[in-house]
């Protein structure tokens, strides 16, 4: 019987110990499942939690979209009432940390929505683990020591993504991969997937430079510019010192431009009583008169329609001076003339020769017209800038001495109504620039008294042109007059080839030289000359366009595989690339994705354009878009032309030519990286905010160190950083312009 009690108390006891050894064998195999669990890290985790809900207001969907067919774009954009949104991705050097992060957030409840399977599972895995490992307590006291440090950084950071495959997708949604990448920016050498020690040195110069500058403010001792122009100072056009010391003034030289030898660091003021645009297309119609308080034009042009002041607003009934009963009119005149002229159609880019207040351009908008009006800044005050508070492309140039900054051939139809050009004089050379510029077989419509009237200078004037038009080959297809109007017309059309010039019986006026460059526009002299028409079939100029809007999406056919883009691919491939990628990036972030209204959104720069792209993948938005091509980049700017897209030549070292205040919306891709090699990037800034309107966008895409650059320049002048995002070295940054000035004023007048 005590064998027996023994056997049974041995058994219990063996029985004891199984039980115990069983529960920590499994308590092993349990803390081995949680180790291998928190090792491979493979799910997918919304890490939303890491900024509050309520800090939320738009998600930005790829700024540098460049991955087709991604899903769930992730970037948050920051509230309106931040000033700074900073969107980065960090890497973790221990897998654990992530899931220790999650366990703790998940039993504080606070992941996102979509997650609430994932929570469940790790509320459980943590409530298995409490009690049974004191080194898994140190851990969870460890991973809220850890989250409040997180939290610390969510403060100063406001939006943080931790690695592993779920911010690997994110990753490529954001940024390029493949061919794509190239687009962000174009190689000067071919490398092939080889990289150089100079451009390698080049980047780690730039990132150490700029994170070691991190979270340091520069100061900046922002004052008014103290000139004469006040709110309308235009830097290379009110030069006063420089235009004093002018010979002569004899051919318009005082309004050409004359750039400061150090370019302004000074802000322009706003004027008093300065209120939002009215947006399109209601602005076509009225402004407001705080806006441009100018009453020269109302005085002298009222009477014709041009504009009128009525309460706090600036009337434009559309009309002018040779279409007093409205553009419409004048337009649908002009079409019933010659019905070759095909607004919309075949006629797409229109030069406009002393616009007025650019009425006739704004009203073409309606026939699917694109045209680039331009007048002086002269004694009719702000026309040029009626025209753009209008919403009406325009830019302040003038017919002196110069060129204007426009490729060869590249304009279907210039137009001039009673622009008081003497285009007969000297040779006829401001007329041989607008042939210059004047596509083969394009058309110059002319409705001016010349035309039409009998005056003894108006015959003079008349006998003149007529022989000049003859003698450089145009012929004149119309010859009508308006009887509602009580105004006539005349239109010419260019040679579409050189037979007309061979057959000549004076040389006069003469041919360029052979070798003289029709492209070349930047601060290059008028010449009395004409040259040759294009022969080859592959040349550019040899065919007209596609009609309108065809043109936009076709393959210049002048472009051949043997040709190297931009980019570094063959052209063609290239320029399809390109739109692309732009159309992508357009729908998927700058549309959709970034919180810009475009709904007040008119007036649009592209300021380092290559093949148009930007612009054409604006194409259905109520914008224009001026493209501007760096006079140092490949030329580009013909192409933009064959897609029926305008722009011209600038250097960006100098001031634009246009009033302040008179763009809704400035792009920069990889423009300042480039400019900074050639001059100082803070004046530049200070060009973006003289000619950006207050609450204007700026979108900036370059390297991370330009980026740091110009995000604090941004800040100092109290604009909102509404999106910042870098990563391999390339950033985006877009900030929108306040109505914030200095008060205080330079001491020195310019």
């Amino acid at each position: 019987m005590a064998f027996g009690r023994n056997m049974q108390t041995n058994n219990r006891r063996s029985s004891s110990y199984c039980l115990k050894t069983t529960i920590l064998v499994f308590v092993a195999l349990c803390l081995v499942g949680i180790w291998m669990l928190s090792s491979l890290n493979i799910v997918p985790v919304d890490l939303s939690y890491l900024v509050p809900k309520s800090e939320f207001k738009d998600k930005v969907s790829m700024p540098f979209g460049d991955k087709l067919g991604s899903e769930n774009d992730g970037l948050a954009s920051g509230d309106a009432k931040n000033t700074e949104n900073t969107v980065r991705y960090k890497s973790e050097s221990e897998s654990d940390k992530t899931i220790e992060k999650l366990v703790e957030k998940s039993k504080k409840g606070s992941l996102a929505k979509g997650n609430d399977d994932l929570n469940d599972t790790f509320d459980d895995t943590s409530r298995s683990v409490d009690g049974e490992d004191a080194m898994t307590e140190e851990k969870l006291k460890e991973s809220e020591n850890e989250v409040e440090r997180l939290e610390s950084e969510k403060k100063e950071e406001q939006n943080e993504k931790s690695d592993g495959d779920g911010s690997q997708k994110e990753k490529s949604k954001v940024f390029p991969s493949g061919d794509q990448s190239e687009l962000l920016k174009e190689t000067n050498s071919q490398n092939g997937a080889w990289s150089t020690q100079a451009v390698e040195s080049k980047n780690e110069e730039e990132v150490q430079a700029s994170v070691s500058s991190k979270g340091q403010k520069v100061s900046y001792n922002w004052k008014l510019c103290n000139t004469t122009a006040r709110a309308d100072y235009i830097p290379c056009l009110d030069n006063v010192a420089a235009i004093k010391k002018l010979r002569s003034t004899k051919h318009y030289e005082h309004r050409e431009r004359h750039c400061p030898e150090q370019a302004p660091t000074c802000l322009v003021p706003l004027p008093d009583g300065y209120k939002q645009p009215i947006k399109w297309p209601r602005s076509r119609d009225k402004v407001w008169y705080n806006n441009v308080p100018h009453t020269k034009l109302v005085e002298y042009k009222g009477h014709q329609n041009w504009v009128k002041v009525s309460g706090e607003h600036l009337i434009f009934p559309g009309g002018g001076t040779q279409f007093k009963h409205g553009a419409l009119h004048y337009i649908d005149f002009v079409q019933e003339s010659l019905p070759d002229i095909a607004w919309g159609k075949r006629s797409r880019v229109i030069l406009d020769v002393g616009c007025g207040v650019a009425s006739f351009g704004g009203y073409l908008f309606e026939r699917d017209v694109l045209t680039m009006s331009f007048a002086p800044k002269d004694e009719h005050e702000a026309q040029v800038q009626f025209a753009l508070e209008r919403g009406i492309p325009a830019i302040l140039a003038v017919m002196g001495t110069k060129r204007l900054p426009f490729p060869s051939k590249v304009f279907d139809v210039v137009h001039c109504a009673r622009c008081r050009v003497p285009w007969h004089i000297e040779g006829g050379l401001l007329l041989l620039e607008l042939n210059r510029l004047l596509r083969p077989g394009g058309y110059f419509v002319w409705s001016a008294t010349p035309v039409y009237q009998k005056l003894p200078e108006d015959v003079g004037i008349w006998q003149a042109m007529s022989e000049l038009t003859r003698s450089i080959c145009w012929e004149m297809v119309v010859k009508r007059k308006d009887k509602v109007n009580n105004v006539g017309l005349a239109i010419y059309r260019k040679p579409s080839d050189n037979s007309c010039y061979d057959k000549r019986r004076e040389e006069n006026p003469p041919l360029c030289q052979e070798f003289g460059d029709p492209d070349a526009a930047w601060n290059v002299p008028l010449q009395a000359c004409m040259h040759r028409l294009p022969v080859y079939s592959s040349s550019r100029g040899v065919q007209w366009p596609d009609e309108w809007p065809l043109r936009l999406e076709k393959t210049p056919y002048w472009f051949n595989s043997s040709q190297i883009g931009v980019y570094g691919k063959p052209a063609p491939q290239d320029f399809a690339a390109d739109y692309e990628h732009w159309k992508h990036v357009v729908s998927r972030s700058y549309l959709n994705g970034m919180g810009i209204n475009w709904s007040a959104v008119r007036n649009v720069m592209d300021m380092r354009s290559i093949y148009g792209g930007f612009a054409a993948a604006l194409r259905d938005m109520k914008v224009w878009v001026m493209n501007i091509v760096s006079i140092d980049a490949p030329d580009t700017l013909p192409i933009i032309y064959e897609r029926g897209l305008f722009g011209m030549y600038h250097d960006w070292c100098e001031s634009f030519s246009t009033y302040p205040r008179t763009y809704d919306l400035l792009h920069a891709d990889h423009l300042f990286s480039k400019l900074k090699k050639r001059c100082q990037l803070m004046p530049v800034i200070v060009e973006v905010d003289r000619i950006l309107r207050p609450g204007g966008s700026f979108i900036v895409r370059d390297n991370f160190g330009t980026i740091s650059e110009i995000e604090n320049l941004a800040k100092s002048l109290h604009w909102e950083i509404r999106l910042t995002y870098s990563k391999d070295n390339e950033g985006l940054l877009y900030a929108q312009k306040s109505m914030w000035r200095p008060t205080d004023v330079e001491t020195s007048t310019l």
